[in-house]
């Protein structure tokens, strides 16, 4: 079970009384009320969420920056793709990252080498981030050295396909990465994160030689999913794919300067 989002086990939906009646004999009552009450917090939890997640959304425009919510399994390259990404941006766009993990500072010490503004937040065993911790690893960014020129945000989730997409942390587009070895089968296996994500990205394409992955039908099935998603296909390591990667990137801070100055 989640400790933050609270992902109802069996337990939570059924309950039982023994009630014995004085006559010897006992009776057991089953009240399905469990049910109800977890729809009610659940409700109550993710309505909290969004109100801090439109906060968010508008801290971040008031800043100018453009936040990205990267969601995918463990090992599907994000924490590479961003260091690639940083590599070919540099002098160019102003980039963050929190990076979003159970335990350990390994993938924000990697990004950190690269010279930008980075923050860990480690959740100690909830599954994914929420507005709440971004809320507050935002602001420690921005005390960050550069941390208050930030353009573009990455937010680097915790390795999951399935919570993640259901929590809004403030984002302006959410990007599901699928690798190569992973399989082709993501989409229909987890739908939500593809329902709920602006743009889908396979990873890891210079393996497609050594594994069983054809990419027509995982794009199919997340497009039938999700027919407004935005696909690519890259490889990190090789530098394919990479140039359609960075002008959608570069896209989206055009798009919020354009905004910011037709504002102002």
């Amino acid at each position: 079970m989640c400790d933050t989002c609270g992902c109802p086990s069996p337990s939570d939906h059924h309950h039982e009384h023994h009630h014995s009646h004085g006559d010897g004999h006992h009776h057991d009552h089953h009240h399905d009320t469990g049910g109800a009450r977890t729809i009610a917090v659940h409700a109550s939890l993710f309505a909290a969420n969004d109100a801090l997640a439109r906060a968010n959304r508008e801290h971040f425009e008031e800043s100018g920056t453009v936040a990205l919510n990267l969601i995918s399994s463990p090992g599907s390259g994000k924490t590479t793709l961003l260091e690639q990404t940083i590599e070919a941006l540099k002098g160019e766009i102003r980039i963050g990252v929190i990076e979003g993990d159970i335990e350990t500072e390994r993938d924000a010490e990697r990004i950190r080498a690269k010279g930008v503004p980075v923050i860990q937040l480690t959740t100690g065993g909830a599954c994914h981030l929420d507005a709440a911790i971004t809320h507050k690893g935002y602001h420690r960014l921005q005390r960050e050295p550069g941390g208050n020129e930030i353009e573009l945000l990455f937010i680097e989730n915790v390795g999951n396909l399935v919570c993640p997409s259901t929590f809004d942390l403030g984002e302006h587009q959410r990007v599901v990465l699928v690798s190569v070895p992973e399989g082709p089968d993501k989409p229909a296996k987890y739908p939500k994160a593809f329902t709920s994500s602006h743009t889908f990205v396979i990873t890891k394409t210079d393996l497609l030689p050594y594994f069983d992955f054809p990419v027509s039908e995982a794009l199919g099935d997340a497009l039938h999913l999700n027919p407004q998603l935005r696909t690519m296909e890259l490889s990190a390591k090789t530098g394919e794919g990479m140039g359609q990667w960075l002008d959608y990137l570069r896209s989206l801070v055009n798009q919020m300067k354009k905004g910011q100055k037709s504002a102002g």
